[in-house]
Formats: structure tokens, sequence, C-alpha cells
């Protein structure tokens, strides 16, 4: 069974993950196929530097993180384009990972990707878990993660579909805007709920 798994950032997507993961769940990071499909000498990686500037890519040649998250969160055009580049590579990565985690012979496959709303994908992971974390708590653990303020912090909120409207698609909704006690206590009534 191959369930998704998404939600806003900071909203505490890769808690939950690490909760199925720990009940014998397979896991598929979208997050870390997205750092893969870029490695140094990688397509994905020469087409960025083609399409934003041989500055992307620092002295070691890897990405620069940062310096493209500051363009594309600041610029819905180039944040189209560089979605438009990733896509293709992080799909194909994607199938054959959850190929693979099928084939582990895991009682559950979980796809964790942030984007499976607003990429058309919703019902191709049924059934879909939207983890939700009130917006003043994305801000907060924003700036503390990844040491923005709280304008920085906003606009890669506001950069994403709405939490709100991906609840509305969801089958399972975790709030993770609480202690991590409750957060692991609805974990493991979802885990009940599946048809494992």
């Amino acid at each position: 069974m191959i369930i998704g798994l998404t939600g806003g950032i900071a909203c505490g997507k890769s808690t939950v993950a690490r909760l199925l993961v720990a009940r014998g769940a397979a896991l598929v990071d979208a997050d870390r196929i997205a750092r893969d499909v870029v490695e140094p000498g990688s397509p994905a990686l020469v087409a960025i530097a083609q399409t934003f500037g041989g500055e992307m890519i620092q002295a070691d040649g890897r990405l620069d993180r940062p310096r493209l998250g500051a363009l594309v969160f600041s610029d819905d055009a180039a944040r189209a384009r560089l979605n438009a580049l990733m896509a293709p590579a992080i799909a194909a990565e994607s199938v054959r990972r959850l190929a693979e985690a099928v084939a582990s012979g895991a009682p559950l496959v979980v796809y964790d990707a942030a984007l499976i709303v607003e990429w058309g994908q919703a019902d191709r992971y049924r059934p879909l878990v939207v983890v939700w974390a009130p917006p003043e708590v994305q801000r907060a653990r924003l700036m503390a993660r990844d040491g923005l303020d709280a304008a920085a912090a906003d606009a890669r909120i506001a950069s994403q579909l709405a939490v709100t409207e991906k609840v509305r698609v969801a089958d399972h909704v975790i709030d993770n805007g609480g202690s991590p006690d409750a957060t692991a206590a609805q974990v493991e009534a979802l885990w009940q709920t599946l048809p494992i």
C-alpha cells in the first residue's frame, strides 16, 4: 500500500514520516530526491546553471541552495521555472524508488512530498495524509530552523498552496501544532485505520 504524505512548509511532515517509519513503513522522500537529482554533474544541476546562472553553483560543484532559495522564494516566475526543471527528474526518480520500496515487502510505503496537491497528484496517492500546523507555528519553526526573519519566513509560507487547501483534499489530517505526544497519538490512530 502506498500513501501520500504532504503539508505546508515547517508543518512537520518529516516528524510524521519518522513516526510511520518507526512502525514499519518504508519512506520515499521527495525532498531527499530533490537533493539527489542535483548532485554535481547531474543534468538537473546543469539545467539550473543554464537557466539561473553559473553563480548558483558553488566552487565545489554543488548547488548553492541558499542563493537559489533567495531567488525563487522572492520571484514567482523563477520558482515556476525551477519547478518545471525539477519536476521531471523528481518524478522519474520517485517512481523508481517507490517501486523499490514496494518490492521491499514493507507493509506500507509513504511518499512524502510537499507538492503532491500542487502537482495534481492527490488522487494518485490515496489515502492522502496532510500534516497541518497553524501559520504562526510554521513561521516560528522556519525562523528557528533556517535562520530566517519573519518576512522571509512568511514569503516561503506564502509561496506554497495554503495548507487549508491541502486539508480540503485530505483523507486524514494530522495536527502537528501541539505537543510531540499529541502528534504521536494521532499517527498511532492513523496507523490503526490503515488496511495494512
